[in-house]
């Protein structure tokens, strides 16, 4: 897809993403049930957002880059998690784990890395 597309795309996963994960938070009476994992499914596409194709090395390179973000959690990761309340809260984090990674996958490409 174009850009614009992917965009569209990625903000009705964060949006349907949300209602769900906050309605999953109320029913399980946690705020951020394990069990919910659209989130994950959400910054992933974040990671890959920039890019209209990346090899399966770049795919790979995403997918370990934004787990590293997620579960460290350095900086404005950790920091999102107190941004949003319920559903958007739930989300913010894994999406601002993928803008990270994206940055950095970006940065690994310039350079020539991956394959």
């Amino acid at each position: 897809l174009p850009l614009g597309w992917r965009v569209v795309v990625l903000l009705a996963v964060f949006c349907g993403g949300a209602w769900a994960a906050g309605r999953a938070a109320q029913v399980l009476g946690r705020c951020d049930p394990g069990s919910v994992v659209i989130d994950e499914v959400a910054g992933q596409w974040m990671t890959m957002l920039p890019f209209a194709t990346l090899s399966p090395l770049g795919v790979l390179t995403a997918f370990v880059l934004f787990r590293v973000f997620d579960i460290l959690k350095p900086g404005p990761v950790g920091a999102s998690e107190s941004w949003l309340e319920g559903g958007p809260g739930i989300m913010i984090d894994d999406m601002v784990a993928g803008a990270c990674a994206a940055a950095v996958l970006a940065v690994l490409l310039w350079l020539g890395l991956p394959g």
